[in-house]
């Protein structure tokens, strides 16, 4: 099945097709300067009408320009959950909501992505987030306790209760990125399996809760809360760098 993507970019970035091959790119810059070329098949649509649902396999081959990119990178699935909109201008009406997740990951220093021990929190990973559906506007109060994680003993209390309520499981790959390799998200109800060169990587009973769009991206970010609870967040510098895509496609 083929997948009908869009470009998201900022100004400074590109996002071009040759044949079956996407390349995303962002320029060299300073931190301080959001930076992203990204591919989906979801930004027009409100979650409940995202594309995909359990059972499905998606395949693709990939490579990236340094084995170490600061910032993060990557491609899978998931459900979008930071994205705002309100529906002005004729966008599709979006608040944010707890994360669902399927992909393969690579995060640089600085950020830590685990709520769990045991499972990697930054480098390149193969992971799986589930999380409950609960609707954004219970969710909102959530937002009073946002002063109080700068105090670290509330922060890793609040850090705990989170990872009583958001599912991980990750793991680490220890690979040459640079080079092309092919990846696959094997996706169930009741478990998510994740294979590089035909190798499985990850099978993990935590699935994600459907429906998922499908996302691929590059960007200069970092995001950060550790087991100490310290919280950071913002952007890298960064050199001039690229993510190929090749035939990606679907098998329901």
């Amino acid at each position: 099945m083929v997948i009908e993507l869009r470009s998201l970019k900022t100004s400074d970035a590109s996002v071009y097709q040759t044949g079956n091959t996407w390349r995303l790119e962002i320029p060299a810059g300073d931190r301080g300067t959001y930076r992203l070329a990204q591919l989906d098949d979801y930004r027009p649509l409100a979650r409940k009408r995202f594309l995909h649902t359990p059972p499905c396999s998606f395949h693709l081959r990939a490579r990236v320009s340094a084995s170490n990119l600061p910032g993060t990178w990557g491609f899978g699935l998931w459900n979008d959950p930071f994205g705002f909109s309100l529906g002005l201008g004729g966008e599709t009406k979006r608040l944010p909501v707890l994360p669902n997740a399927a992909w393969f990951f690579h995060a640089s220093h600085p950020n830590w992505l685990s709520l769990r021990t045991g499972i990697p929190a930054h480098g390149f990973f193969a992971g799986s987030i589930r999380s409950p559906h609960i609707p954004s506007l219970l969710l909102a109060p959530g937002v009073l306790v946002t002063p109080f994680l700068a105090i670290r003993p509330v922060s890793r209390l609040l850090r705990q209760l989170v990872n009583r309520l958001i599912r991980q499981d990750a793991a680490a790959i220890y690979s040459d990125i640079t080079q092309w390799h092919e990846y696959s998200i094997h996706w169930l109800r009741e478990s998510t399996e994740f294979r590089m060169d035909g190798n499985l990587v990850l099978r993990t009973t935590t699935s994600p809760v459907p429906p998922l769009g499908v996302v691929l991206w590059i960007d200069n970010q970092f995001a950060a809360w550790t087991p100490e609870g310290s919280l950071g967040y913002g952007t890298l510098d960064n050199p001039a760098v690229w993510l190929e895509i090749d035939s990606l496609k679907k098998i329901s």
